[in-house]
């Protein structure tokens, strides 16, 4: 079974962009595009465009806005299968509802200004701790056009146990499909209260952690296949600080994030948290099942 990429749109000029990031994915996967648009009716603002229609004013806004979103993708992919769906409750569980099954779920940033898009909208943050497959918001842009690739560079960050990460499968995948290298970056920080009484730390205080920041690269790109060019890179620093200095020059940030079975919080970790908030460009936030 062919699994669609779902983009969620509300009629924003970032979920527009979402919409041109989804259709270039999913026309690269060669799986079909689903659109959808899911609000409580009582809860929309803003004039009517529908005062002279039978229908429901909510419902038709609901309808035009998916219809503009799938004639968008259609012109932008032409060869792209496009559906739509209007759902009429909160998007939050509607969109992680879609991620069941879904192969990637696409969000943009919400805000209709560059400050308020400086910060991710609640909606996507709660879908991004909770969705069941790889989410990607799409950041970077603040008009209402998706840049196709051009840093030709994917970065992967590595967290604490690299083997058999899905976010660097992911990654790789990726960057497979794009034909571009894969980065993975691990950040390491030398704890201050630590002290050089410890052998091997004696002289070179920083060396120890160091040195475990490149095992762990090594760990998560010894499986790496053999027609994607990867690289590492180690940074000493805050991991958030140094992913987001990362996305300066990338296309797509990549990040995992813990799932706890019969855990109902939010999933997400202070990393991806921060990424999601202030990354250059388009992040995925990759599943981690515990």
């Amino acid at each position: 079974m062919t699994l669609p990429m779902v983009v969620g749109v509300d009629g924003s000029e970032p979920s527009l962009r979402a919409v041109d990031w989804a259709a270039d994915e999913a026309a690269l996967r060669g799986v079909p595009l689903r659109v959808v648009y899911a609000s409580l009716w009582e809860r929309y603002e803003g004039t009517s465009i529908a005062e002279d229609l039978a229908e429901p004013d909510e419902q038709v806004m609901a309808e035009d806005i998916v219809d503009a979103a799938a004639r968008r993708a259609r012109r932008r992919r032409p060869e792209l299968d496009v559906s739509v769906e209007v759902l009429a409750e909160e998007p939050e569980y509607a969109l992680v509802r879609e991620s069941r099954g879904a192969s990637v779920l696409v969000t943009g940033t919400r805000g209709r200004s560059g400050l308020a898009e400086a910060l991710l909208g609640s909606v996507s943050l709660i879908v991004a701790g909770h969705a069941q497959c790889p989410m990607v918001v799409v950041r970077g842009n603040h008009d209402n056009q998706a840049r196709t690739g051009t840093h030709g560079r994917i970065v992967v960050g590595v967290g604490e146990k690299p083997a058999g990460s899905a976010a660097v499968s992911f990654a790789f995948d990726e960057a497979r499909r794009r034909g571009v290298q894969l980065e993975a970056v691990r950040a390491w920080r030398w704890p201050a209260h630590e002290t050089t009484d410890h052998p091997l730390m004696a002289g070179e205080p920083a060396r120890l952690h160091e040195q475990q920041a490149v095992e762990a690269l090594h760990a998560a790109l010894q499986d790496a296949p053999a027609d994607v060019e990867s690289r590492h890179r180690t940074v000493e620093g805050h991991t958030r600080s140094v992913l987001v200095d990362a996305s300066r020059d990338a296309d797509l940030l990549v990040v995992g994030a813990k799932r706890r079975p019969g855990h109902y919080g939010l999933q997400l970790g202070r990393v991806a948290h921060g990424v999601l908030h202030h990354s250059a460009c388009p992040v995925a936030i990759v599943p981690e099942r515990a």
